[in-house]
């Protein structure tokens, strides 16, 4: 496969390096999640997971594959119930009941899946949601805690709800002014007691990336670590990077809750590389870099200078998540979506320039492309396919229109499973066997999956693509 050749290349031999077990760093995990178009066997997954020495997972399903994939691991498992079952769950406890011994149950077995946490939904609080979720989230955790309660489970495993950061605020941007935002603050506290009373740890998604996203005028350095920015002091504490005071303003907004020592978990934490000009494999390095030393030497933060525990995001590319947030969405992955690392990633914290090992048992499908030089569908194979490479400042952002043109067709005839038909394009496209792939812009070839493969209707007519306009790719190729 042209693209996994070309990063095995760049990467230089060191690719196969072995890490030893021992001086890894405890306290990390990664999340994987799996909205692709083709999805890795989980039993490569887990592999590769192995291979790599990491034994902390964090899903947003309990995917009966997965789950099973996972069995006999050994692996701390964090298992997601999506946001949409919290209504069904908080309706009802039996439902409730009936979900935990289907998902939960089932698998504490001899050999079983190691599950340590419950997740229910996933940042259900977001602004963008216009509140759907706040008055099912809370009773659905209730539902969920009483049912692991009553099956025996909750002296192994512990309920929590996945907050993003945008639950909490300062009003002046210092961790000492944290607290709950005003729209969400009674059902917060309301939560954040019960997770008291009950020895529930608090999750919470940090993202330094969104940061810089969301704020031109966020100083770059301050989403590092490497204390090579800004020092913003506050009650006494110093802070150097954007990690640090979003995370100690959570606990300063527990803390004004009265609430002292609860756990806090990070459920999510990465660095994207490609759909936006600060999403690139190489901040991406210094970003991971940064937070894997910090992680080896247990600081902690400056309000809780302790061991933290922490999930990566992501394991793997996800080519069919939604673009909505960004178009970096599909390109959280420390590995590509056939298990290529993408960047140098050293787990020891030790900073050596060392990448993950890759996965070896991944099967391809034919080594062709889909090419055209005229483009009539061009708005529709992006629609259907993925185009984020495109954008400003990402990896494919320089190709010629022509290059534009072969990359959007291609992309939507790999995700369509090299399905003859999506090479059509009214008989302007062609398959061809050579690879486009121009320096880091790869013109990826597709695995083979055992979950099925994603199709759609192919039918060619007039397709209005707000979504692309406002991402600006129709206007730019």
């Amino acid at each position: 496969m042209a693209g996994r050749a070309a990063m095995l290349v760049n990467l230089g031999t060191v690719v196969m390096t072995v890490l030893t077990l021992a001086s890894f760093v405890e306290g990390f995990g990664v999340n994987w999640g799996n909205i692709a178009s083709h999805p890795l066997n989980p039993d490569i997954v887990v592999r590769m997971l192995k291979e790599n020495k990491i034994n902390k997972v964090k899903l947003f399903d309990a995917d009966s594959w997965t789950m099973n994939a996972l069995a006999g691991s050994g692996m701390e498992v964090m298992v997601g119930i999506p946001n949409n079952l919290l209504e069904t769950l908080a309706d009802d406890y039996g439902n409730a009941k009936d979900w935990v011994k289907e998902n939960i149950t089932a698998y504490m077995r001899k050999d079983g899946v190691n599950i340590k946490y419950v997740a229910v939904g996933n940042e259900p609080f977001l602004s963008a949601y216009n509140g759907s979720y706040l008055k099912t989230t809370f009773p659905a955790l209730k539902n969920i805690h009483r049912a692991l309660k009553e099956a025996g489970h909750t002296d192994v495993m512990k309920a929590t709800i996945p907050q993003n950061a945008e639950v909490y605020q300062s009003a002046n941007d210092k961790p000492s002014e944290g607290d709950f935002r005003s729209d969400v603050k009674q059902i917060m506290l309301d939560i954040v007691k019960f997770f008291h009373d009950n020895d529930l740890p608090f999750t919470v998604n940090i993202y330094p990336f969104l940061s810089l996203y969301l704020n031109q005028h966020f100083p770059v350095e301050y989403a590092f670590f490497d204390g090579n920015g800004q020092t913003i002091p506050d009650n006494g504490k110093n802070y150097d990077n954007v990690f640090d005071a979003n995370y100690d303003t959570l606990v300063y907004a527990l803390n004004k809750a009265g609430i002292k020592d609860m756990k806090i978990i990070v459920g999510e934490v990465g660095w994207p590389t490609d759909g936006h000009k600060y999403a690139t494999p190489k901040l991406a390095e210094k970003f991971y870099a940064g937070l894997m030393k910090k992680l080896a030497k247990d600081v902690g933060t400056p309000l809780r200078p302790e061991k933290l525990e922490v999930y990566l995001f992501g394991l793997l590319d996800e080519d069919m998540k939604s673009i909505l947030p960004g178009p970096f969405e599909r390109h959280w992955g420390i590995f590509r979506y056939d298990g290529t690392p993408k960047f140098m990633l050293d787990f020891t914290g030790q900073g050596r320039k060392i990448v993950p090992v890759a996965e070896k048992g991944v099967q391809y499908l034919d080594k062709q492309c889909c090419n055209d030089e005229v483009g009539p569908d061009l708005d529709y194979a992006c629609y259907h396919g993925d185009c984020t490479a495109m954008l400003y400042g990402s990896t494919c952002s320089n190709l010629d229109k022509i290059q534009n043109i072969s990359y959007a067709f291609n992309m939507f005839f790999q995700i369509q499973g090299q399905d003859v038909r999506a090479c059509d394009f009214r008989g302007s496209a062609m398959i061809t066997k050579n690879n486009a792939s121009v320096g880091s812009c790869l013109f990826p070839i597709q695995i083979v999956s055992g979950s099925g493969d994603f199709r759609i209707s192919y039918v060619f007519g007039r397709f209005i693509v707000a979504g692309l306009i406002l991402l600006g790719l129709v206007t730019a190729i």
